[in-house]
């Protein structure tokens, strides 16, 4: 058990405690390289996002120094070193200015101001990316500390994905929506605070040097800032990760109501739009008129799926294009008439494969007849139409067991193999005697 616990000490792979301080220091000052790699990153991260490309905005990350102010956030906290502290969050507001202001610049030259999903990702953050904050905060320090850095920091550079909400606060700015702006700097704030806590917890576990502040009060503040400023930014996350977790839930019962339940005869479920913020089923029926009765008891159903409070939207064919404008109805008749032919289509197939079942049973009944008349030792006969499989083709054959109440001569054999080849009009034709 103690060699056990023992793989999991950090102290023989311990850094030497004023090295760890000096690289974080250093990393800390955005001015002239630095700030131009930020510049630079942040036109990366946003080209990304105006394009949609998740590896353009990983490679932005990448090469992001964010990651410096905030460590030193941590560390100026964790060690008490207020000059270190005074120095990261003044270097962590500049770059954040700067990139702020990048980004803004850039989407309002963009001539593309569509939010694709990239952008979308990044207005609505909940407990996961917290957790992803914290944990990817770990790993940073973790590794910092440690002779054997291998390429953690890149990687917890791409989890916790400072750049992005930055450039989508910025669109935000750029296109006048103010919910995107603050869902991506409250994503921007999330992993700020997380990383630079997750730093403050594991520079107190290695027993970093730590400067007592001028007085025990004085200590004691500063801890309770900490602590306010960590639960404050937390709880909205945990408000929204709860509506997430609940609209996914929605989303799961909604789906499951519509497969098991909207069914009526001799109507096509034409499109269905479930809208979990509003908690709204909406679907569209073509075919036959649904009577007020059918809806009222489709509606009932609800109740078995936990959706008594959802409200449930029954639009038939076109009736319901009334409602919408002229480019609307021109889309949905399209819409409409597409899976109508599709429906009508699917029904052809269906047929066509019942009648060639039934066209097989029929010649096979008729070709045993056949076979009974001229050959009356014939018991049972199995005709089966198959593909012989090969890695340079796939060839059609048609498979015939006959079971025997005596041995045929193989002059017969071969004279009943052709007669089958002409009476089928199939040259491949596998025949089994039994």
């Amino acid at each position: 058990m103690t060699n056990l616990f023992d793989k999991f000490r950090l102290g023989n792979e311990k850094e030497a405690l004023q090295n760890v301080i000096d690289n974080i220091d250093n990393s800390v000052v955005f001015r002239g390289t630095n700030l131009w790699v930020l510049i630079c990153a942040i036109f990366i991260a946003s080209l990304g996002l105006n394009i949609n490309s998740t590896a353009v905005i990983i490679g932005a990350m990448l090469i992001s120094p964010l990651m410096g102010p905030i460590m030193g956030i941590g560390l100026g906290m964790g060690i008490g070193d207020i000059a270190m502290l005074r120095k990261s969050a003044h270097n962590y507001l500049i770059a954040t200015i700067v990139a702020l202001a990048t980004s803004t610049l850039f989407f309002l030259l963009s001539p593309l101001s569509q939010a694709h999903s990239e952008i979308l990702a990044r207005t609505s953050p909940t407990i996961y990316d917290v957790l992803i904050a914290l944990f990817g905060g770990f790993a940073g320090i973790i590794a910092t500390s440690s002779k054997q850095k291998g390429n953690v920091i890149p990687g917890v550079a791409i989890a916790t994905a400072l750049m992005p909400p930055l450039c989508t606060a910025g669109y935000g700015m750029a296109t006048f929506q103010l919910q995107y702006f603050v869902g991506a700097f409250y994503l921007y704030i999330i992993n700020t605070v997380f990383i630079a806590w997750a730093t403050l917890i594991i520079v107190r576990i290695l027993h970093f040097p730590y400067k007592q502040l001028a007085n025990k009060q004085a200590d004691r503040i500063a801890q309770r800032i900490v602590w306010l400023i960590v639960i404050a930014t937390l709880i909205p996350s945990l408000y929204f990760g709860y509506d997430i977790v609940k609209q996914e839930k929605f989303l799961k019962k909604a789906n499951a109501f519509v497969t098991n339940e909207a069914h009526f005869q001799n109507d096509y479920l034409l499109n269905k739009k479930i809208d979990p913020k509003t908690q709204t089923i909406s679907l569209v029926f073509g075919g036959k008129e649904i009577t007020d009765k059918d809806m009222d008891g489709l509606r009932s159903e609800l109740k078995k799926y936990g959706l008594e409070g959802a409200i449930l939207e029954i639009k038939q064919g076109f009736a319901y294009l009334s409602e919408q404008s002229q480019s609307e109805k021109n889309e949905r008749v399209e819409q409409l008439t597409k899976a109508l032919t599709e429906q009508e289509e699917l029904k052809k197939a269906f047929q066509k494969s019942v009648d060639s079942v039934r066209n097989h049973e029929m010649l096979a009944a008729q070709l045993f007849q056949e076979l009974k008349a001229q050959y009356p030792f014939v018991r049972e006969a199995i005709i089966q139409p198959s593909h012989i499989l090969s890695d340079s083709a796939v060839t059609k054959t048609t498979i015939i067991v006959l079971n025997l109440a005596l041995k045929m001569r193989t002059e017969e054999r071969a004279k009943l193999q052709e007669w089958l080849k002409v009476r089928l009009h199939q040259e491949n034709i596998k025949l089994i005697l039994q």
